[in-house]
């Protein structure tokens, strides 16, 4: 039977970190973000934990998960388990006495947090990733807080060649870091078939609006610093300052949610705006061909959360130096800039992130590799800016003009042909 080690760095036992609904779902999100037909397997289940029950809300019809303990003897538990979630499920869910027995699956999720020496995660990985189907992805947990057993470096240093995506779940005891990893390149077909993750970084706060966790952290700071000048001199009423600035602050960074059109030969905006121009322009860096650019304006009241305009496999991404003009004159044409290139069924289309007069930080969260879903969140750009679309000119008819105002995952701005 094959063991995944999980102790320290001695090989002593150590008590498992406890995965919480949170960060199940996290761990869950890239089977919960595929429509089908799927196969998932789950290593390290315990009956009743989060982990497993978010697998299990993942499954589709055509679905099939397959389960494995890490404890011998867990099997029967699990199987008493998956029993007892009805005939539905236990028609698609398979439980194995060892990993051994597993076949390769399209997601394969380890529910325990990877503890102990860099060499023990290493062992770990490189089963598992034998486990995944071509093109899949390994989805693992590390602490936060570094421990020194080794095991969180190696993860890492393993997402820095293979990662797809990785999330911070604060929202855990303790909190963990999760990393999607891709061995083998995906087709960027599959994009076609993907939901918009579900990421931490857009905190909830009601069933439509979120908040982007830089707007947390915005809010937390001003917060702190009204605290601070509240105990430096309490008869002063300074700390209203800053105070008051942590509500439109926070309120900047707001991540509403959208509902993304389902026609698949609509591209959507890649933010909120007023569109400033539609032209059609050649551009090397992205290909020898000629391209539809739609250029979109985003004023400090915008919502400033990017989305993938088309469903792609980012395959580049850089960012070009330059100059800060305001976002709506010609010259932010050469302002800095992120680029990010997606191939898709209808050739290269690529969106740019460019700053303006006052917005100086560009984030941007899809590594290269990632399959981003149409409308799906993707980074933003902080204090007034603009995006560009570049859609090849030959496939793609717009239906927006200079002044129109669109709404970023929503508003249809071109159809494929």
């Amino acid at each position: 039977m094959t063991q995944f080690p999980v102790g320290g760095p001695s090989g002593a036992s150590r008590r498992p970190i406890q995965i919480g609904d949170r960060a199940a779902r996290v761990l869950a999100s890239e089977l919960a973000r595929h429509g089908g037909p799927k196969t998932g397997l789950v290593i390290g289940a315990v009956a009743g934990s989060p982990a497993l029950a978010a697998a299990i809300d993942a499954l589709l019809p055509d679905d099939r998960l397959t389960v494995v303990g890490t404890e011998p003897g867990a099997a029967a538990a699990l199987r008493e388990h998956v029993d007892r979630q009805g005939r539905w499920v236990a028609e698609r869910t398979r439980v194995l006495e060892s990993v051994d027995a597993a076949e390769p699956a399209d997601v394969v999720i380890h529910a325990e947090a990877l503890a102990g020496s860099a060499e023990d995660a290493r062992a770990v990985l490189a089963e598992m990733a034998k486990l995944v189907s071509p093109g899949g992805v390994l989805t693992v947990v590390v602490p936060a807080t570094r421990l020194p057993s080794g095991a969180a470096d190696e993860v890492e240093r393993q997402a820095a060649l293979y990662g797809v995506g990785s999330d911070l779940v604060l929202r855990n005891v303790p909190p963990v870091r999760i990393h999607r990893l891709r061995h083998t390149p995906a087709d960027h077909t599959t994009a076609a078939n993907l939901l918009p993750a579900v990421r931490p970084s857009s905190v909830p706060l009601t069933r439509g609006m979120n908040i982007d966790s830089n707007g947390v952290a915005a809010a937390g700071i001003a917060l702190g610093l009204a605290a601070l000048a509240k105990a430096a001199r309490p008869k002063s009423k300074l700390w209203l300052v800053p105070a008051l600035a942590a509500a439109p602050v926070a309120a900047f960074f707001r991540d509403p949610q959208r509902d993304v059109p389902e026609d698949p030969r609509a591209v959507v905006a890649a933010s909120d705006g007023k569109v400033l121009g539609v032209e059609r322009m050649e551009d090397k860096r992205f290909g020898d061909m000629e391209f539809l650019r739609i250029a979109v304006f985003l004023s400090v009241l915008d919502v400033h959360v990017n989305r993938a305009p088309v469903a792609g496999k980012v395959i580049d991404y850089f960012v070009e130096d330059g100059g800060f003009a305001p976002a709506m004159n010609p010259e932010a044409e050469h302002n800095v800039a992120a680029y990010t290139l997606l191939e898709t069924a209808h050739g290269p289309v690529a969106v740019v992130q460019r700053t303006g007069l006052i917005a100086r930080r560009i984030v941007q969260r899809a590594p290269i590799g990632s399959l981003l879903a149409k409308g799906e969140r993707f980074g933003l750009i902080r204090f007034g800016s603009r995006t560009d679309v570049y859609l090849p000119a030959d496939k793609a008819t717009p239906v927006v003009a200079p002044g129109d105002r669109v709404i970023g995952g929503q508003t249809v701005i071109a159809t494929w042909h």
